[in-house]
């Protein structure tokens, strides 16, 4: 059974996500304190982590900073309130793989869980790929399993990451909107900033790169949004 731990200083947002995680067949601990959090998780690393970024003494982006040094390969999930967009996207620069705003769907942030879990092969349930898969040009990616590849290669992408990616695969040559681009990737919430995307876009540039340096396949058309070279 996959573990999970959750750092928040809300008590009543720990006891509802673990509530929720167990429910869905999940193993959950939660820490209000972050300090006694990050001690925990330094001895015992889980399959994931929720971390809250405002906390009193220790806040989530220094936990992040410190379990990157662990682990580059743990899951790791931000929590925010709509108002701290700066720290979601320093966040993400620092490793973290998703983030979710408050308040938000326990229903999205379990299929989040699944998914980011998946992705990172920490899943322990056998999960068998299926779907029809979308190729175009070097890309072929699949919908059901969350899976890409790009020239023959897997990337790992998170969640927001892949569904943007589909977006633009879905339709090449389509030019989309910012504002297209985060109802996609994010249908359940709506304090997401323009400013995430890019974020995003810029780390999926970067897997890209990483495959093959000479190929660019995403556009920016200045002033509307991305898309993705037909």
């Amino acid at each position: 059974m996959n573990r999970i731990v959750i750092i928040d200083d809300e008590l009543n947002i720990c006891e509802s996500i673990c509530f929720a995680v167990q429910k869905a067949g999940f193993e959950c601990s939660y820490f209000t304190d972050p300090l006694k959090g990050i001690t925990h998780l330094e001895s015992s690393l889980p399959d994931l982590v929720i971390l809250d970024i405002i906390m009193p003494s220790l806040d989530g982006l220094e936990i992040c900073r410190s379990l990157r040094k662990l682990s580059e390969t743990l899951p790791i999930i931000f929590l925010s309130s709509k108002d701290e967009e700066f720290d979601r996207v320093l966040g993400l620069e620092m490793g973290a793989d998703d983030y979710l705003c408050k308040p938000f769907s326990m229903k999205e942030l379990i299929a989040r869980i699944r998914v980011n879990l998946r992705r990172s092969g920490y899943l322990k349930k056998e999960l068998k790929e299926s779907g029809e898969s979308i190729q175009h040009g070097p890309f072929t990616i699949n919908e059901e399993s969350y899976s890409a590849e790009f020239y023959g290669r897997s990337i790992k992408l998170t969640v927001t990451e892949f569904r943007i990616l589909h977006g633009l695969i879905s339709e090449p040559g389509i030019v989309k909107t910012r504002e297209q681009l985060l109802n996609r990737a994010f249908p359940f919430d709506y304090h997401v900033g323009d400013r995430t995307i890019d974020t995003h876009i810029k780390r999926i540039r970067k897997k890209l790169t990483a495959v093959n340096p000479d190929v660019s396949p995403i556009e920016t058309v200045f002033g509307v949004g991305y898309k993705l070279k037909s």
